[in-house]
């Protein structure tokens, strides 16, 4: 079992660097998603992610966003991982910075999965503790080791 319901690969994670906007960030995890090799069509996946950006945001509060796409083009479940130790603006419910992104990019179709993965990733970021120790990761290699954990679910 992992944290967000799926394996995390080292890969997928990014640890941003300082004074990176929210574009920055999101244009970073589609890179890092799109090198874990699951995204068939990077123009298409990009351009959905920074669409449903424009939509609404996606920042839900206490330091967290969540954006998600389904898309044709991605060939299986996958979750990307950033990590912002100063925080970034990202026009949340809260109006407070984003210090911890999750990506999902969703096959078309997906809808159950794709609820049961956002109600696992939902519980675990309502987890002060956990929200706390997953920012203060300084690697993606930490990052990986937390959420892949099964002692830690």
């Amino acid at each position: 079992m992992h944290r967000f319901g799926l394996p995390i690969d080292k890969a997928a994670v990014r640890i941003f660097p300082s004074g990176i906007s929210k574009h920055e960030a999101l244009d970073q995890l589609t890179d890092a998603i799109h090198s874990v090799g699951v995204i068939t069509n990077m123009e298409s996946f990009a351009h959905a992610v920074r669409e449903r950006e424009t939509v609404m945001s996606t920042g839900i509060g206490c330091g967290v966003a969540i954006p998600h796409v389904r898309i044709d083009g991605v060939t299986r479940p996958t979750v990307g991982v950033g990590i912002s130790h100063e925080g970034i603006e990202f026009n949340t419910l809260d109006n407070k910075p984003v210090y911890i992104v999750v990506l999902f990019a969703m096959p078309t179709g997906s809808q159950k999965e794709y609820l049961g993965l956002l109600a696992q990733v939902m519980t675990a970021m309502k987890e002060t503790g956990f929200r706390e120790e997953l920012g203060a990761c300084q690697t993606p290699e930490e990052v990986a080791r937390l959420l892949n954990d099964p002692a830690l679910v």
